[in-house]
């Protein structure tokens, strides 16, 4: 595995980025096609339906919300509107017709004998009126009279004549001033009939010929308004709301009779084996190139090495698609199960893995992008495009994982967090069940419950069993590895303290430094601290060689060329360096090792050779290096020069500890010692006071008790 990861560390992050999300977006499509891939039917007409099949999306039927359309079309009323003209219209004939016969009967007589001159005067009477008649027929029909009507009204004298005429329109005016549908003319006619006959104003054997006259005038005054009505139906067309066949909607039942109308339904909702859509496979498509996308710009965007960018985007994929997986085996199980088993998903395993082996930015769009996919792969057969409840549930879970973790990897620390997220998980679920407003049996509120509480104590589980893992694999050093490494009980500690307890008691020393000091800085201070505790261990090689695990005054340099004594101590960083990679110890701590003194010189044994050799390299008594890469080896390689120098002060004091501390730091800046860190001046100068007040509190003043 560390030999792989060397290759992938030579590869170019852009190209090995855009290679790996590409690849990722393959394998996540094929691991989600089964949930956007509908289930189709082999089903014909007139058979049996094998099981309850449902609609797997909202469909309009066209068919039904026409036939609802005509039937809401064929219930609205005709529209009519009444016509006050045609009252003064009829009146009007009435009259006219009257005036025929009256302009008639005041026809100059010829000049004949009496006898004939009285026929040829009825003749030509009847004549005229027809004519007139005829007239006014062309612009009214139906108007006509006959001949022996025409004769018998002829026959009455005048004043008559302008009584019936008088009251035929008086009668039908006000019988036409009501509103009368075509139906109704009839009534209206009979109601003028009865009208006439109670005014006994007519001579009874006149009546027969004016009575026709009279019901013919009725005609009706509420006349169909087709435009009205026209409007009125399309209205009523628009009103009615299309019919729908809603997602999840019972198209038929099991063992029930498939007829046409339900085999039409079935085709609709595109359930038939012979319909086949890409328009889902399509859409995934693009929720995975989204996906990616969002992957490629966060990586592309970020402002970090490149060696971290490549072993953070590997964390990120491996630990997204291992709940990818989780995602489709729940998927396939959750089938034969009547409740929701996807709130079984720890929802805050990726948030805290992510967090603790990366960082949390990095986490809150795994967290995200989680939610998203879970949503779509964990959705119920009839469920919408995105099950929306399952989403918000893991999208919350992993916030509050995110919030509560803090800055730590500690095992407290995620058991604390883990259920933290369990009742965040049950006031959401609490949520959701309360928003149905459906009613849920005691076995199924406990099983919610129980799902709320494993989901979030199986992430916190789950996030400590493959930390070890992740870390192994990654060649990672998280917080909890720190802790882990910082146990007295650690077999190279132990070593340290047994072998060389003067070298131990320095390194703790340095640790509480270099931790202060990294604090203050913004660096690493637990990376800082257990590097210190182990920066050293290569001194239990020839742990006698060293000063401060000397006893009884016996220095075995002092038998020694400078030569030997500066191999023996310059070599002491790359023991400590082997000795921790054959421990598999983490890169970060093995750095620490081999770069804490640079490449430093070793002034005490340079000035002894230059006793008997003015001519000597000061070259040849400088450590290998290389020289500190980070801050943290930065503000170790001072805490452990200021902490040897002020322990071998005679009568350390505030102003002497403060001018070594700046002298010391002044002269690795000179030497060129932080030249490969991005330790800054402002930096070094917090060190220095944080340095400073460290010294002063361990190397105090003490009161001399009395013997």
């Amino acid at each position: 595995m560390r030999t792989a990861w060397k290759l992938i560390k030579s590869l170019k992050f852009s190209y090995l980025s855009l290679f790996l999300i590409v690849l990722s977006c393959f394998m996540l499509f094929f691991l989600m096609f089964g949930s956007v891939k509908k289930e189709t039917y082999e089903l014909s007409e007139f058979q049996i339906a094998t099981n309850t099949i449902r609609s797997l999306k909202t469909v309009e039927d066209s068919v039904k919300t026409e036939q609802e359309r005509e039937r809401a079309a064929s219930e609205v009323a005709t529209a009519y509107q009444f016509s006050e003209e045609v009252s003064k219209n009829r009146q009007a004939i009435a009259a006219s017709l009257f005036d025929f016969l009256l302009e008639s009967k005041t026809l100059e007589n010829k000049e004949i004998d009496q006898d004939t001159a009285q026929d040829v005067t009825l003749k030509e009477q009847v004549t005229l009126v027809n004519k007139r008649l005829t007239e006014l027929e062309g612009k009214e029909p139906g108007l006509r009279m006959s001949n022996e009507t025409i004769e018998r009204l002829l026959a009455l004298d005048v004043a008559t004549l302008e009584n019936i005429k008088k009251n035929i329109v008086e009668i039908v005016g006000d019988e036409l001033s009501n509103p009368i549908k075509k139906e109704n003319i009839t009534a209206s006619q009979n109601e003028v009939e009865r009208k006439l006959r109670q005014l006994n104003v007519i001579p009874s054997p006149e009546l027969q010929y004016v009575l026709p006259i009279a019901r013919t005038l009725i005609v009706e005054t509420e006349i169909e308004n087709e435009d009205l009505t026209k409007v009125r139906k399309e209205e009523a067309r628009l009103a009615v709301e299309p019919t729908r066949i809603l997602q999840g909607q019972v198209i038929v039942r099991e063992g029930q009779f498939i007829d046409k109308e339900i085999y039409r339904q079935l085709e609709l909702s595109g359930l038939l084996k012979n319909q086949t859509s890409i328009k889902p496979l399509l859409g995934l498509v693009v929720f995975v190139l989204f996906i990616g996308s969002i992957i490629y710009l966060h990586f592309s965007t970020w402002n970090e090495s490149v060696s971290v960018k490549k072993k953070s985007l590997f964390i990120v994929l491996s630990v997204f698609f291992m709940l990818v997986i989780v995602m489709k085996l729940l998927s396939i199980i959750e089938k034969d199960f009547d409740v929701l088993l996807a709130f079984l998903f720890p929802t805050a395993l990726a948030p805290l893995l992510v967090k603790i082996l990366t960082n949390e930015r990095l986490a809150l769009m795994v967290t995200v992008i989680t939610a998203a996919t879970a949503g779509v792969m964990l959705q119920e057969g009839y469920a919408s495009i995105i099950q929306m409840e399952v989403a918000l549930y893991i999208l919350f879970g992993g916030l509050v994982s995110l919030y509560l973790l803090g800055s730590n990897g500690r095992r407290s620390s995620i058991l604390r967090t883990s259920l933290s997220v369990s009742i965040s998980n049950i006031l959401f679920l609490a949520f959701y069940l309360l928003m149905t407003q459906s009613s849920y049996n005691v076995s199924e509120l406990v099983f919610y419950l129980i799902a709320a509480t494993t989901s979030g104590i199986l992430s916190g589980a789950l996030t400590i069993g493959l930390l070890p893992f992740f870390e192994s694999a990654f060649g990672l050093l998280s917080d909890m590895r720190l802790i882990e490494l910082s146990n007295p009980n650690h077999p190279l500690l132990k070593k340290v303290l047994t072998i060389t307890p003067g070298t131990y008691h320095h390194s703790i020393m340095v640790a509480n430094l270099a931790d202060a000091a990294c604090e203050e800085i913004g660096a690493n201070g637990l990376l800082a601290r257990v590097g210190s505790y182990y920066h050293d261990i290569g001194k239990t090689v020839r742990p006698g060689f060293f000063i401060e695990n000397q006893h009884a005054g016996i220095n075995p340099h002092d038998l020694l060329p400078p030569e030997k004594s500066r191999d023996i101590i310059i070599a002491h960083a790359e023991d400590g360096a082997k000795i921790l990679e054959k421990h598999k110890m983490p890169s970060e701590i093995i750095d620490i090792a081999r770069q804490h003194h640079g490449t430093s010189t070793l002034k005490f044994f340079y000035s002894k050779a230059k006793e008997t050799d003015p001519d000597v390299d000061e070259h040849d008594f400088r450590y290998t290096g290389p020289k500190p890469q980070t801050k943290e080896i930065a503000i170790i390689s001072v805490a452990d020069s200021v902490e040897a120098a002020v322990r071998s002060m005679k009568e350390p004091t505030t102003d002497k500890i403060a001018s070594l501390v700046k002298s010391i730091i002044s002269e690795k800046l000179k030497d060129g010692q932080f030249d490969e860190c991005d330790i800054s001046m402002k930096e070094l100068k917090k060190a220095e006071r944080v340095f400073c007040e460290t010294l002063n509190g361990t190397f105090h003043n003490r009161i001399e008790y009395p013997e």
